[in-house]
């Protein structure tokens, strides 16, 4: 694995980590496509840390059970009716 790549890995995960972030976020915040970061934790992460690749699981899939609720939400909004 290129070291640039090893770099953006650890990066990637020590922000899904700290900030509770999701795939999204975090594709957000380092300029790349959610594919290359879920990639990059998912498979990548293993090959490098794999003990970190578990904290950031559990970090994905506490994200994953919430995102109906954040949907709904986002959903409500939208319709929501102006000034009210």
């Amino acid at each position: 694995m290129k070291d640039y790549i090893r770099s953006r890995v650890l990066e990637t995960a020590d922000y899904i980590l700290s900030a509770e972030a999701t795939v999204r976020d975090a594709a957000r915040r380092f300029s790349v496509s959610k594919s290359t970061v879920h990639k990059d934790v998912t498979e990548r992460l293993q090959e490098v840390n794999p003990s970190l690749a578990q904290r950031v699981a559990l970090v994905l899939g506490k994200n994953k059970a919430e995102r109906h609720i954040r949907g709904g939400q986002a959903t409500r909004q939208k319709y929501r009716a102006p000034g009210a």
